[in-house]
């Protein structure tokens, strides 16, 4: 009976908290009818999340001269998560509160090197972005860190890594450095878990990562799938030329050499999409032009295939809203079912979206808890 009574707890401050977490504020009469609790219930409860420090009060609603009612509100600081993007040549740090908003970030040049030297760098990027920021260190519940490389998932185990020489002891060199609880985690799944939290209503749905590597993940009933061997949705490895440009991976014709970014542009693609508009450049117009059929091409085939919605994402992803109207042209023109072209969709979490997807591993975790 206790265990019972414990449960119940549990389930109604874990219901009101979560409400909290899609509602800007609410009052206890609020949390009663749209919870279907009892005032004496909800007042425990809210009392238990204040002491925790977890919400507070906000203000008040009501008629004036009468008795207003208290509103309360997430105290969205309370907890904070690191995120970490790795990539050839950058590193960028991101905070994300409880609410899974990117509170503040950096962008750092470092080039990726397998030695204590550069794993040093990191945290001391790491302390530093931490020191800035004023970020209380005791509300840190722990650094996610997205790798363009395939890890298993204890969060902790690289086991294939071509794009950049990251070995089995990965975790220990970050480890070794870091001082808080670290998570490691495969960078389009990092992306996409990000865009999963920003839309809850996503089910069944493919997310193409258009960054200097092309990678993918797939929601399957709201829940990355991740296959029998963790090697799933590896969309930059399908071939799309038969024996057509060689792959990092050493196949040739992969998607990956036709739709990575750097086939736009090296280092500014802010910059490349600005001129793009104004250009009357014919080897740039061709160019993208191509890029416009690869990407119809790699959206119809996972189209065929899974028969769901597909979002583009990634360094790409972020500029392409001028676009979106043309992918789906042409992917409708050499579609066999379709005639609708609404299931290509853009990213909605634009920027830092790996860094930010890692993190967010760490806000659910301690949300589950609660």
């Amino acid at each position: 009976m206790a265990n019972f009574d414990f449960n119940l707890r549990k389930f109604n401050t874990s219901n009101i908290y979560s409400y909290f977490l899609s509602h800007e504020d609410a009052t206890k009469q609020d949390l009663a009818l749209n919870l279907n609790l009892t005032l004496p219930t909800v007042t425990k409860n809210i009392d238990y999340l204040t002491d925790l420090g977890l919400i507070e009060v906000s203000g008040s609603r009501g008629q004036t001269g009468g008795r207003r009612a208290i509103t309360y509100s997430l105290c969205s600081e309370a907890r904070v998560a690191l995120g970490l993007d790795i990539s050839r040549h950058h590193v960028s740090v991101v905070v994300v509160d409880l609410n899974g908003k990117i509170i503040s970030f950096i962008r750092n040049r470092l080039v990726f090197e397998y030695t204590d030297a550069y794993f040093k760098e990191v945290s001391e990027l790491l302390k530093q972005f931490i020191s800035d920021k004023k970020i209380d260190t005791d509300k840190i519940l722990g650094v996610g860190i997205g790798i363009p490389a395939l890890v298993q998932s204890d969060t902790r185990t690289v086991f294939y890594s071509r794009i950049m020489d990251f070995k089995e002891d990965t975790y220990r060199m970050f480890s070794k450095y870091i001082p808080y609880d670290i998570a490691m985690f495969n960078d389009a799944k990092a992306a996409c878990f990000a865009e999963k939290w920003v839309n809850k209503e996503l089910q069944n749905t493919f997310y193409i990562m258009l960054s200097n590597n092309v990678g993918g993940a797939m929601l399957i009933n709201g829940q990355v799938y991740s296959g029998n061997d963790f090697r799933s949705a590896e969309v930059g490895h399908i071939t799309l030329v038969p024996q057509g440009r060689q792959c990092y991976c050493g196949q040739y014709g992969c998607v990956d050499p036709y739709l990575a970014a750097t086939n736009l542009s090296q280092d500014d693609l802010a910059g490349y999409f600005d001129n793009l508009e104004k250009t009357t450049d014919e080897r740039t117009l061709d160019n993208w032009d191509r890029y416009l059929d690869y990407t119809a091409s790699t959206i119809n085939i996972i189209r065929a295939v899974l028969d769901c919605d597909v979002i583009l994402g990634g360094y790409v992803g972020a500029y392409l809203e001028p676009y979106i109207d043309e992918i789906r042209k042409r992917t409708l023109k050499i579609s066999t079912f379709d005639s609708n072209p609404d299931f290509i969709k853009l990213c909605t979490y634009k920027y830092e979206s790996i860094a930010a997807g890692a993190a967010l591993y760490y806000i659910s975790q301690f949300i589950q808890t609660i």
